[in-house]
């Protein structure tokens, strides 16, 4: 008997991550269009990586503080690795809802948090959506200040990329 079977694994270099942080009446963002990930369907496995050096707010002074906080040298990539906790149908084009467990890692530190998604398929590729709220203290990062005014500790990340079959 003969069986086709549909390759199950997702691959992108030129994903965008973002993130979103705050002052009181100030609000801005920083994103990389470098964001590299796996999603390996078969093995229920997600695997996505960030060089924190291509992050850009557009302010080439904030970039470098926020480079010499995250100690990039240090510390170069954020990567979040994990498992699909719902399953992913193949053959459906319309946008599903998923989760992931698993460690998110910056700057020295892993947690383990849970990620929400959307996931679609459109032709041979899987386009992602997720987001999530990253604790600086959680992960040892000081929050910059500007003058007295703290950045919030709350940051709010973001990634989209479209995942081409292998």
């Amino acid at each position: 008997m003969s069986m086709q079977v549909l390759a199950q694994s997702y691959y992108s270099e030129v994903g965008t991550a973002s993130f979103t942080s705050s002052i009181p009446y100030y609000e801005f963002t920083g994103s990389s269009n470098q964001l590299t990930g796996l999603i390996d369907v078969s093995k229920n496995t997600v695997d996505f990586y960030l060089d924190l050096e291509t992050l850009d707010s557009g302010i080439r002074k904030r970039d470098k503080d926020m480079r010499l906080i995250l100690e990039t040298k240090k510390y170069p990539f954020a990567e979040f690795y994990g498992i699909l906790l719902d399953s992913i149908d193949l053959k459906s084009t319309q946008v599903q809802n998923i989760r992931t467990k698993g460690n998110f890692s910056i700057h020295g530190v892993s947690q383990e948090i849970e990620v929400k998604g959307n996931l679609t398929m459109i032709d041979n590729a899987l386009k992602l959506t997720a987001e999530w709220i990253v604790k600086l203290d959680d992960y040892d990062i000081l929050p910059p200040s500007f003058l007295i005014i703290k950045v919030d500790p709350i940051q709010k990340i973001y990634i989209n990329v479209l995942l081409i079959q292998q």
